[in-house]
This record gives structure tokens, C-alpha cells and sequence, in this order.
């Protein structure tokens, strides 16, 4: 992982970053203030190293696998990983029709789903295995496995069109599988980390600390990130952290939603410390345990609606506000001169002629 280490720049830049804020100091003295769009914005600008970030092709990818410690009795009664895989990819689930209307592309990867999915047109096959090991009795991955994941979702970041990915983990068990990721690479009891609130009963609460402290014990003197990784994790995790690295070695933007992909990204930061300079924090549910999550990383997210939905879902909705952060500073005009208008290809259409090349009406 020395190459992800080297090959993550941190985004600090003095200098742009006062260019950016004095440009937005400019635009709020003829438009007002924008807020928390604002600093959302300085991020994207030092992000693409650049006074005008442009964004395109922003792409949901869902990782979804299976996990041993499921058999343990972690979940609660519902649907099956493979069922809510379908669910996303027959525009069952909000977050399919969401990014839809957003005009979002939606890839749902099989990182190791236990039950065969059919062929689909949005689901992409990288199966590592079907479903990890029970961490409580073995590590959930080899190490092999575990940088065979990381690879693969390396691979899908380079083949990925577009300059922003959403990413988010679903599976039967993968909450629990990243509190014990993050409680082993942070300071955060596990405890904390499985607490989802007040509608989560004192004996849920119990069972879940029985099986994931028993894991913790299982593998106590684990403390390298890939390690732990490879004892705690699932497959979706592990992609999700080969994605992050890759995303972020490009200088591309991350929105990072739900537990999976907070632990993944802890794993991503102690192989790569800059990492989070590419983040955006969004959420999908109000569950207490992701709060914790989110103070692993001193963060909030970006937008807070009350949900209880599919992780991925909160990153969909929050997408017309990033969208929107780096507008301020790519398509509102400078002093006198005229902003964007029309795309050439509308004006195009509606007098009847050929639109330049490579524009499109939308």
C-alpha cells in the first residue's frame, strides 16, 4: 500500500485557498452569502486545484456482500442481502429513482453476496467470495482476500467515468462489521458504535456486544489497518477502501454515506492519511451509531432530513447541493462580464440547427 501513500496529495494550498475565499468574498458583496455552500465550495476548488471546479458524471456505487457474523443472530428479521440488492436494481428503493432524477448513473457491485443475483444491467460482478467468515471464530477474510477487494475496487475507480463517486456498502451484518473496523482503528467504544438509538432495545443492544466482543476478542492483537480489516471487515468494505484510495489519487471528489463507508475510509486514512481532503459526509438515516462514525473524522453531514433509508440514498439528495457549491464559483459571472446562458445545443434545437459538438440538451 506504499503506492496509495505516496500517490494521495493532501489538498492544503494556502494560496488558492485565499483566491477561492476572496473570489467568494467578491460574490457576496453583489449576491450575499451562501453559507455552508461556501466552504463546500473552497473544498471543491482545492480538490481540482483549480479557481473553477467543474463536476460531471457524478456515478452511486453500491458495494454489497454478505457477512459470517450474520449467523450469530446480529440482524434483525427482514430482507436478505441479495433482496435488497434487487430492490436497488429494479427501482424498488428510493435511492434508484433519486439518482434518476438527478441524473446520477447507479452501479451496484457484488463484492460477495451469498445467494446468486441474475444478470442485470446496473449490477457489476467482482465477487471475492460468497460472504465472508464469522469474525467470531475466524478472521471474516484472508489477507489475500482482503487485497484482492481492495484491488478490484482500485480497478473499478480507473475504469469509472466522471470526477465524483457516491459510495455506500449494503448487506445483512455490515453495520457490525464496521463498528468493528472503526472501534479497533479509533478511540470509540464499540459500544457507541452499535447503539442505534433509543428504538433499539436494551437486549438487541446486548446480543450485538455478546458476538462483536467476542470477535474482538477473537482477534485482539490485530492493529495494522489491513489487517483489521481483513479480521473485522466485509468485501464491500475492503472495495470501498481500494476506491477511496484510487478516487482520491486522481484528485476526484467523494461522497462518502453510512457505516461501511466510514470504515472504510478509517482504513483508507491509516494507509493514506490525506485521503479525507477528497470527502463530503452525507447520511441516509439518523441512527446514533453514525454519529460516532462521523466523529471519527470530526465531520457532519452535509445535509441532516430525519431519514431512515438505504445507505447512498442521503448522498443522492445531497448531490444538487455540491452541484451547486462548485456553480458558485465556475457559472456565476465575474464583475460586469455575462455568465453561462443557454447550452449551444438548446439554442441549437430551438432554431432548428445542429448543436456544436459535444454539447447535449438536458
Amino acid at each position: 500500500m506504499s503506492a496509495s501513500r505516496s500517490l494521495v496529495a493532501p489538498t492544503s494550498n494556502p494560496l488558492l485557498e485565499r483566491a477561492l475565499l476572496d473570489k467568494l468574498h467578491k460574490r457576496s458583496l453583489t449576491c450575499g452569502s451562501f453559507g455552508e455552500l461556501e466552504p463546500l465550495a473552497v473544498r471543491l476548488g482545492l480538490i481540482q486545484n483549480t479557481l473553477k471546479p467543474r463536476l460531471r458524471d457524478p456515478q452511486v456505487l453500491l458495494f454489497a456482500s454478505d457477512h459470517g457474523l450474520a449467523v450469530d443472530g446480529i440482524a434483525e428479521a427482514g430482507r436478505s442481502t441479495r433482496d435488497q440488492v434487487l430492490q436497488v436494481l429494479h427501482a424498488r428503493s428510493p435511492l434508484t429513482v433519486f439518482a434518476r432524477q438527478q441524473g446520477i448513473a447507479l452501479t451496484v457491485v457484488d463484492a460477495g453476496v451469498a445467494d446468486p443475483l441474475p444478470a442485470h444491467e446496473l449490477l457489476l460482478v467482482r465477487k471475492i467470495a460468497h460472504g465472508t467468515r464469522n469474525a467470531r471464530v475466524h478472521a471474516a477474510m484472508s489477507l489475500e482476500q482482503a487485497h484482492a477487494a481492495i484491488r478490484a475496487g482500485m480497478e473499478i475507480a480507473e475504469a469509472m467515468p466522471g470526477n465524483v463517486a457516491l459510495c455506500a456498502g449494503l448487506g445483512v451484518g455490515a453495520d457490525v462489521s464496521a463498528a468493528l473496523v472503526l472501534a479497533r482503528l479509533s478511540q470509540v467504544p464499540l459500544r457507541h458504535l452499535l447503539w442505534a438509538g433509543p428504538t433499539m432495545t436494551e437486549a438487541t443492544l446486548a446480543q450485538l456486544l455478546l458476538v462483536a466482543q467476542s470477535a474482538q476478542g477473537r482477534h485482539r492483537g490485530v492493529a495494522e489497518p489491513v489487517e483489521v480489516l481483513a479480521a473485522f471487515g466485509g468485501f464491500e468494505i475492503a472495495m470501498l477502501v481500494g476506491l477511496m484510495l484510487a478516487v482520491a489519487a486522481k484528485r476526484q471528489l467523494l461522497l462518502v454515506d453510512g457505516m461501511a463507508a466510514c470504515a472504510a475510509l478509517r482504513v483508507a486514512q491509516r494507509i493514506a492519511a490525506p485521503v479525507t481532503d477528497y470527502c463530503v459526509f452525507c447520511r441516509s438515516h439518523g441512527r446514533q451509531n453514525l454519529d460516532h462514525a462521523l466523529g471519527v473524522f470530526h465531520a457532519s453531514a452535509l445535509l441532516e432530513l430525519g431519514m431512515d433509508s438505504i445507505d447512498g440514498t442521503g448522498a443522492t439528495l445531497a448531490w444538487p447541493l455540491v452541484k451547486s457549491a462548485a456553480a458558485l464559483l465556475t457559472d456565476v459571472a465575474e464583475g460586469d462580464e455575462p455568465g453561462p446562458s443557454r447550452p449551444a445545443a438548446l439554442d441549437a434545437a430551438l432554431a432548428g440547427t445542429p448543436a456544436p459538438a459535444g454539447d447535449s440538451v438536458r
